[in-house]
């Protein structure tokens, strides 16, 4: 017995201590490769093998795991330390540090939940048309937010949301029994229930005073019977004799006892707009390059790479995506109303329905309730808005494809990217006041909330240097230049190379299938490691494959890029799945049994956008010239 204890504690203590095991045998483990095979490719396997099992187990933090190619690199003699520090802020870097200039602009000043707020009131309290509208404003948000900032800004209102309709305490049945009618139809059916009303005055043991019964017969369907017996009242009030009737109570759902939910239905709902929000979080991200961070990571090793591909920039990875992400809400919202609320959308749908459930009522009321704190919309809200759609506007004229954009007024070419709109839109934000530069002639102030403001610095900035600090992602940064570094690695070491030539038995298959393949693959590994550091693995691989297989790179990387999002079936797969999961309304059973369905609507509906509108606007049908340029120089 005491051995037994004994033996339980070595394995409690080991457990405890697993992550620093790993982190010590794994580099050791590993060490003869490099020293049994001293070759530059042997050892950019080595680094790269070691920073994905720490990226991928999680064993350190992933920023601290992307630093180990800035010093193995130097160590092994596969590039200088001058080399791999260049890799670590890239053009990509300033791109996401001037959005996260606009997002702090937004947070601070409310335009997210007043946007959130507006396209809910919008959409209607119905639970099919709410998880709808709340659906379309986290897609919004997330285009220009990172997911995991969209899924923390948009939760707290959907749950004074669902807090409202558990609160109520009688479920939304089919038959709608509990009803309150709309202005118009007590005017239409004032007549008819004048008619059908009956008045009956009845006294109990326990009342004094008679009291009046107004009932409905054509409402409810109720049957009066009198009661016949030796206590009836004899007494008459000159219009009707006075009769004890029986009243049946209509019945009502069951309140459930062992759970925070009045009935099935509440707790479905629950689920279903838990988990729309984080669905329609990873569906925005993928509509910009900006959206997540994955994309980020795309755009800068595909322009490594391939430094002669001019293909990839803000317009034409919105005209690809933006099409994916409608087709993906649609089906998404439609899957998850089947599997959650039922398939009956003839009552979600209609518009014409003018009789509103209590459960309806109150949610509309409390979401307008939320709406009127925000008061007016402010002047850095309108600030915050003009700079939004401004930096929208000059992404998408920089270089539209089809006409001429801005940057053909310079005379110089290709010095100007998004990053530089989006760093001066960003630096703006620490210039312009946050006050009025005005007075207001409709300001509805006191003299004190006035007296209160003068004593604040009227030339405030929009934005400060905290405000920039607290949203910015310094980790993904790191995890990002990780990624670079590795990818320079393997590139003059030449173990892309040599991956590719392992590849070639693969040659036989279609474009299609190599595609299929890879978009499975990433989408299975990315729902136990993080999407990041998932990419950042397999982009190398793939870019070496489309090389080796003669395909257009664009053919596999794109739609590898997008599957890598779907890591939406476990709590652990993104950080929005792990917020929405802390709510408490979803357990993992429901995370995995919805975001398999959605997983595979993604991976379709990717498929389907590769082979059909993103042929002629990447020209997938040819290799391309970039490409064989870069494979014959790797080559040499």
């Amino acid at each position: 017995m005491r051995l037994e204890t004994a033996r339980m504690d070595l394995f409690r203590r080991l457990w405890t201590a697993r992550k620093l095991i790993l982190v010590v045998m794994i580099p050791l483990s590993l060490l003869p490769l490099p020293l049994i095979h001293p070759s530059s490719e042997s050892s950019c396997a080595y680094v790269l093998i070691v920073t994905a099992v720490y990226w991928v187990s999680e064993a350190v933090p992933l920023g601290a795991a992307a630093l180990v190619p800035a010093f193995l690199y130097p160590l092994f003699g596969v590039l200088r330390s001058s080399e791999v520090a260049s890799e670590y802020f890239k053009d990509t870097t300033l791109l996401l540090m001037g959005v996260i200039c606009l997002a702090a602009s937004i947070e601070k000043w409310n335009l997210h939940k007043r946007i959130a707020l507006r396209m809910v009131m919008i959409a209607g309290a119905k639970p099919g048309m709410l998880v709808l509208g709340f659906m379309c404003c986290t897609v919004f948000l997330s285009m220009w937010l990172s997911n995991t900032s969209t899924t923390a800004m948009v939760m707290p209102i959907a749950e004074a949301v669902l807090q409202q309709l558990i609160y109520t305490g009688i479920a939304d049945s089919h038959d709608d029994s509990d009803t309150v009618e709309t202005q118009e139809d007590e005017n239409d059916k004032e007549e008819t229930l004048n008619k059908n009303q009956l008045e009956l005055l009845y006294r109990r043991d326990s009342c004094e005073k008679p009291e009046l019964c107004t009932l409905s017969e054509e409402a409810n369907g109720l049957a009066l019977k009198p009661v016949v017996g030796p206590d009836l009242p004899k007494e008459t009030n000159g219009y009707l004799p006075e009769a004890a009737i029986d009243i049946p109570v209509p019945k009502k759902p069951k309140i459930r006892r062992d759970s925070l939910y009045p009935t099935k239905r509440d707790h479905m709902i629950c689920k279903c707009l838990s988990l729309s929000i984080t669905y329609a979080a990873t569906i925005g991200g993928l509509i910009t390059i900006t959206g997540t961070s994955t994309n980020l990571i795309f755009a800068e090793q595909f322009n490594n790479r391939y430094p002669e591909a001019k293909v990839i920039n803000f317009g034409t990875w919105f005209i690809f995506s933006l099409p994916i992400a409608l087709i993906m809400l649609v089906l998404t919202w439609i899957w998850l109303h089947c599997l959650f609320l039922g398939c009956n959308f003839t009552e979600t749908c209609s518009w014409s329905k003018k009789r509103k459930t209590k459960r309806e009522i109150l949610s509309e009321k409390r979401i307008h309730e939320e709406y009127q704190k925000l008061g007016p919309i402010s002047y850095p809200e309108v600030v915050t808005g003009l700079f939004f759609i401004l930096m929208t506007l000059l992404w998408f004229t920089r270089e539209p494809g089809f006409v001429p954009g801005w940057t053909s007024l310079f005379e110089k070419k290709g010095y100007r990217t998004d990053a530089t709109v989006s760093v001066l839109l960003g630096f703006l934000l620490f210039l312009i006041p946050a006050r009025k530069p005005w007075p207001s002639a409709f300001s509805s102030k006191s003299k004190g909330e006035d007296d209160e403001e003068d004593e604040e610095d009227p030339l405030a900035p929009m934005i400060t240097w905290k405000d920039f600090l607290r949203l910015m992602p310094w980790e993904i940064v790191i995890l990002v230049g990780g990624g670079y570094a590795l990818a320079a690695g393997c590139k003059v070491s030449g173990l892309s190379m040599w991956i590719g030539r392992q590849l070639e038995p693969m040659s036989g298959l279609p474009p299609w299938a190599v595609t299929l393949l890879a978009c499975l693959l990433v989408s299975a590994v990315t729902e136990f490691a993080s999407n990041p550091a998932t990419l950042t693995v397999f982009l190398p691989i793939l870019s070496a494959l489309s090389e080796t297989l003669q395909i257009n790179p664009l053919h596999t990387l794109i739609p590898a890029t997008m599957c890598v999002s779907f890591g939406v079936m476990l709590p652990v797969g993104n950080p929005p799945n792990a917020i929405v999961f802390s709510y408490g309304h979803v357990q993992i059973s429901d995370m995995v049994k919805a975001g398999f369905g959605v997983n595979l609507i993604g991976v379709l509906v990717v498929m389907l956008a590769i082979t059909t509108w993103g042929v002629p606007l990447f020209q997938l049908t040819e290799f391309p010239a970039w490409a064989v340029m870069r494979n014959v120089t790797g080559s040499l």
